[in-house]
């Protein structure tokens, strides 16, 4: 059975940092690319940033510069680094696992930016 578990979540204050973890279970972790995604209220899910398994990154123009992720592959988790956080960073913060045909969502952590 598939999980991935999302920790780290909370309320910061603008420019605050939180650090996002996302613990996997179930799957070959080293060969899954791991993202992180998020849903803001009334949006759609959007991609945040993406790590392959060769450790190549890709991240949304809006967190370009301020948000990090990285992998570690014998722990099998994946962190998303965020700084310099603003109100319109505030959304619920999704782990995903994508490998071939393999598609794998957790339960979601809140994020939340406000003075």
């Amino acid at each position: 059975q598939v999980q991935l578990v999302e920790s780290g979540g909370g309320l910061v204050q603008p420019e605050g940092s939180l650090r996002l973890s996302c613990a996997a279970s179930g799957i070959i972790f080293g060969i899954y690319t791991m993202g992180w995604y998020r849903q803001a209220p009334g949006k759609q899910r959007e991609l945040v940033a993406t790590i392959t398994s060769r450790s190549n990154t890709n991240y949304a123009d809006s967190v370009k510069g301020r948000f990090t992720i990285s992998r570690d592959n014998a722990k099998n988790t994946v962190h998303l680094q965020m700084n310099s956080l603003k109100p319109e960073d505030t959304a619920v913060y999704y782990c995903n696992a994508q490998w071939r045909s393999g598609d794998y969502w957790g339960q979601g952590t809140q994020v939340t930016v406000s003075s």
